[in-house]
């Protein structure tokens, strides 16, 4: 079997201004963005490996989660014209997260499990009893947004939200309101394929008239958390983690093998663990969206991005 191709970036210069994000190339154009999702992966704030067909698969991932949601509210999306590719209408992001949580799980400092672990009750308007166990099904899910700015992200309880002025009242309330439709929807849908989502953030932004629209991603594998349905209750019951999708031991492999961190160069990720981390992005999309993962790999990525872009070019 031939070794798939690896996109790790790209350098078109006909497609407008580039930025470089951990795992997209973005290229703004007057009116749209043009996101080529790559296979790079990034964890301890670096890129430490590239992934075959990662990029496609999130970015059809996304792609089929917009269709399903497209009633609930307005999408960036303008065109998928490549697996890698969505082109977007250019809006302004607002400067907030929409975290939204159905079970108390995780393992990060911000993290639901983690807060409440250290005596914290009270999430997104929910109080919670003591004494839950971990990975429990919270009583219903709740909002519990974080900031977006350049050093670090940070969990603030909604009045805090507006009195800092990253978001008004009326407008925090919509996305609320929203983000919690879209999860619902999404639990739905996910349940039908015999997954749940356990957790996801999303992302908004206003158009020219102000518009309520969901930009960036959709419920794929790298921006939700999912588990198997149909052995969660067995396995909590014994007091066992639900089984999910995991893509946590390559990360922990890094952290066995160096720091990180501060190593200025890291090891070369092991191809036993990029190919069977490859082989899980592609199970839980087809799973999930019950499509057959179909990426045209008789020409090199980029050469097939460039073709399917031509008329994205500008002055064409």
């Amino acid at each position: 079997m031939p070794i798939p191709s690896i996109l790790r970036e790209t350098h078109f210069d006909n497609l407008g201004t580039l930025k470089t994000g951990k795992v997209r190339d973005i290229y703004f154009q007057p009116d749209k963005l043009i996101l080529v999702a790559t296979d790079r992966h990034s964890s301890f704030d670096r890129i430490i490996a590239h992934i075959p067909n990662k990029g496609a698969v999130l970015n059809l991932s996304s792609a089929y989660w917009f269709r399903q949601t497209a009633d609930i509210v307005p999408n960036h999306v303008i065109a998928v014209p490549d697996p890698n590719v969505t082109v977007a209408k250019r809006v302004k992001p607002l400067a907030v997260e929409a975290v939204v949580r159905g079970y108390l799980t995780g393992t990060t400092s911000t993290s639901i499990w983690t807060r409440y672990s250290a005596g914290e009750r009270q999430f997104g308007g929910l109080l919670l009893p003591g004494r839950l166990a971990k990975n429990a099904r919270l009583p219903r899910p709740i909002f519990d947004p974080t900031t977006k700015e350049d050093t670090h992200d940070r969990t603030l309880s909604q009045e805090d939200l507006v009195k800092e002025g990253f978001v008004s009242q009326e407008l925090l309330d919509q996305v609320r309101d929203t983000a919690l439709k879209l999860f619902a929807r999404g639990q739905n849908v996910a349940a039908q394929h015999g997954l749940i989502l356990v957790d996801t953030k999303y992302e908004f932004g206003l158009d020219d008239n102000g518009t309520l629209m969901l930009i960036d991603e959709i419920h794929t594998p790298d921006s939700s958390r999912y588990w198997k349905l149909e052995s969660y209750e067995e396995r909590i019951a014994k007091g066992q983690e639900p089984e999910y999708f995991d893509k946590e031991f390559l990360r922990i492999w890094f952290r066995d093998h160096c720091d990180p961190y501060k190593d200025a160069v890291l090891p070369e990720a092991p191809a036993d663990m990029v190919t069977e981390l490859s082989r899980r992005y592609i199970e839980i999309y087809q799973q999930l969206t019950g499509e057959t993962f179909n990426v045209d790999a008789s020409l090199p990525i980029v050469e097939r991005i460039a073709n399917n872009l031509k008329d994205y070019a500008l002055g064409a």
